[in-house]
């Protein structure tokens, strides 16, 4: 808490705040629970549609999915407690967003994991990155809840640190949404779950700050305590109470603890609280009043009941074997009261804790975009370092970890396009999450809209219709004037993509503060998204019969800023590449209506590595080859082989179709043109007078050498 804001709490208090007061102003007035640095330029984000029925505002946001479905979505950050203890950190992040999801009254049916992690070649790096893969798979496995997809990306900016945003989705009748507010007095407040411990401490004032070059250490008591064994019987007591129709409110225990969540469920719409804090259940000996109120043990719920309907929802609790406690209840008086063994230990206006004051810190923009020459290099030896590199590679090493056939909803599987989970007989929901910090570091604008644009692409290229987007918004210190810049200027870009598909962002997250040892990350904006798909129209990338034509749609030009190529190179600058919101529409558009006449057989998005990785990932998952030409893809200017290539222009897609149906297909684009066929077991690349040939079973083995960079 900043100087200033310790003299705002005074002046209204009209008094120095007691130790316990001070603790839970502190975890209210941090970063991560109050979004006090981002809130006003949140308000940009469009955040309604035809779709939306809930928007930002609760634990997570609603959408329409059909009148009898309702699509739960949320997305969070665990960064600084998974750079301090991975395995705990990112399993206790799943936990944390699946009860956000239950807690709106909806099942937990998947989740996506976007991480990120510092270069591999480094030891500390390949540690964070196997113990979180190790605590993801973990809780996921033991809950039921399956990990469909997401993506994993290395870079030096993240050099023993380590990003990982989850995002989850649940089903629900649309009728059964229930709020994380109360709207009248007299209820109980009634704890279920774990015990209290001292684990996740501090949990949120430690995540509002940069990490200490010793951080391991220093910070390993603010990470909460993974329990999956109990979060599974909470999901399924918490849904059989939901059923009753009796619970008013509910609300997860996550960061800021038991202040956060009986606050927020009070002071909402005005009430206030009671708390006795000395009747929640505790896991340690001597535990302080602001230990428990302000402690983060996971797999913990709030439940608010009337009193008359006590006993029918606990004996839900106690079938399930899990502990239960009135820790509280609801009063007219907007205050918020603690009380310690018949003691009152605090005694606050409760929107002193609830509407904490904004600050905008200086901006100051940079430019660091300019032209460099492409380099001179083979275009063999380009793409042999580009298909081996980290973020290139397959990573199926990761997701064989995750158990992604249980609940027996998934129809595409991690490694595609965009995860598909059935929903009925007739429709999927398609779920993808994007982001590019490379572009998003050259231009924070064009980086944000490109996240935006690619989980569109993504979402057409197997047949989905996009509903709605949520958004992760990771950054360094806010404080940092370049920092602050380039969040508004990621919001902006976010905003204006938003806008143009006529989508909305019903969730989302910010994190601040992500930086080791006064190094900050780069600005890395997650954006995921949903769609619907007919399960009959579902296209996937995999090339499928020898003679098939190749075509691509969109046009290239040289933005190889960001790019693979020049990171595997080593070189910096560059501009990134663009955003253009009509062809990006118009492209998408006919993409769709190809894959609803059956006209084609394969898609799939350009996005990192350009074309020759997009061709490659479709050969690789077809199990057949290609020839292409690849002086006859569109450009807007005179580009090199090695550019057009490599460049990672957005508005792209590489299609195959049957050559019947050639005048169809190129009737529905504007930028549109046949580059090849599909056939035999070599990727050959022609252009002129040059031309590459590599087998298969050669690039395979590149695609697949995950386990060998990690040493297995």
């Amino acid at each position: 808490m900043f100087p200033h804001e310790e003299e705002i709490i005074r002046e209204r208090l009209g008094r120095e705040p007691n130790e316990v007061e001070k603790s839970m102003l502190e975890v209210m007035w941090s970063e991560h629970a109050s979004y006090k640095s981002s809130r006003k330029w949140l308000k940009l984000l469009p955040t309604r549609n035809e779709h939306v029925i809930l928007g930002p505002g609760e634990d997570a946001g609603v959408v329409k999915f059909d009148e009898n479905t309702a699509v739960v979505v949320g997305i969070e950050s665990h960064n600084h407690p998974s750079a301090v203890e991975p395995y705990g950190g990112a399993a206790t992040g799943v936990g944390g967003i699946v009860r956000d999801i239950l807690c709106m009254g909806a099942r937990p049916i998947a989740l996506l994991d976007p991480i990120r992690f510092g270069p591999l070649e480094k030891e500390r790096n390949k540690y964070l990155f196997e113990y979180v893969v190790k605590g993801i798979a973990d809780y996921g496995n033991r809950i039921g809840v399956p990990t469909v997809g997401g993506e994993t990306e290395f870079d030096e900016s993240l050099d023993s640190y380590t990003l990982v945003n989850v995002a989850c989705i649940g089903l629900m009748r649309p009728e059964e949404l229930v709020h994380s507010y109360v709207e009248e007095s007299g209820l109980l407040l009634v704890l279920v779950g774990n015990k209290t411990g001292r684990d996740g401490i501090h949990g949120v004032t430690f995540a509002s700050e940069e990490l200490s070059e010793n951080a391991e250490e220093e910070d390993r008591s603010a990470v909460q305590i993974p329990d999956p064994f109990t979060e599974k019987l909470l999901i399924e007591a918490t849904l059989e109470a939901l059923a009753t129709g009796k619970v008013k409110a509910l609300k997860d225990l996550g960061g800021g603890g038991l202040t956060c969540a009986s606050s927020e469920m009070a002071g909402k719409k005005g009430l206030g609280a009671i708390i006795y804090a000395d009747r929640v259940p505790q896991r340690e000996p001597n535990m302080t009043p602001m230990e428990v109120m302000i402690s983060e043990s996971q797999e913990r719920m709030l439940f608010a009941i009337k009193r008359e309907d006590l006993e029918e929802i606990t004996k839900i609790f106690e079938k399930y074997e899990l502990e239960w406690t009135t820790v509280g209840e609801i009063i007219k008086e907007p205050r918020y009261i603690v009380y310690w063994n018949g003691e009152k230990v605090a005694d606050l206006p409760i929107d002193l804790l609830t509407e904490v004051p904004t600050i905008e810190w200086e901006a100051k923009p940079y430019n660091i975009e300019r032209d460099v020459e492409t380099p001179e290099i083979g275009l063999e030896e380009a793409f042999l370092k580009v298909l081996s590199s980290p973020n290139i590679v397959s990573k199926e090493w990761i997701w064989q970890q995750y158990d992604h056939e249980v609940q027996g909803r998934a129809v595409l599987k991690p490694g595609k396009d965009a995860a598909v989970l059935k929903i009925n007989d007739e429709y999927g929901l398609a779920f993808v999450s994007d982001g590019n910090p490379s572009h998003s570091y050259l231009n924070p604008y064009h980086g944000a809209m490109g996240a935006v644009a690619e989980v569109v692409r993504n979402l057409a290229s197997v047949g989905a219709r996009p509903l709605a987007l949520v958004d992760n918004l990771n950054f360094a210190s806010p404080e940092r004037p370049e920092v602050y810049w380039s969040f508004i200027e990621t919001i902006k870009g976010l905003a204006d993509a938003a806008k143009a598909f006529g989508l909305a962002y019903v969730s989302g997250n910010v994190s601040f503060y992500n930086e080791v040892g006064n190094k900050p990350i780069k600005p890395t904006p997650v954006v995921a998204g949903l769609g619907k798909v007919r399960l009959e129209n579902i296209t996937t990338m995999d090339f499928k019969d020898e003679g098939d034509l190749i075509a691509i749609v969109g046009v290239t030009k040289k933005e190889l800023g960001g790019s693979e190529l020049y990171r595997v190179l080593n070189i910096e600058g560059g501009f990134a590449p663009r955003v253009k919101l009509e062809r990006e529409k118009r492209n998408a558009g006919g993409i769709l209506k190809a894959i609803e006449l059956r006209l084609l057989k394969a898609v799939h998005d350009v996005s990192k590595g350009g074309i020759a990785v997009a061709l490659a990932e479709m050969a690789l998952s077809g199990n057949i080859g290609f020839e292409v030409d690849i002086s006859k893809v569109p450009v807007e200017e005179k580009l090199n082989p090695v550019e057009v290539m490599f460049s990672e222009s957005h508005g792209r897609f590489i299609i195959s179709f049957e050559e019947k149906d050639l005048e169809k297909v190129e009737a529905l684009f504007d930028e549109f043109a046949v580059i090849g066929r599909v056939r035999g077991e070599k990727l050959v690349f022609r252009c002129g007078e040059e031309h590459i040939s590599i087998d298969l079973e050669k690039v395979r083995e590149l695609y697949n050498s995950l386990p060998k960079l990690l040493g297995e």
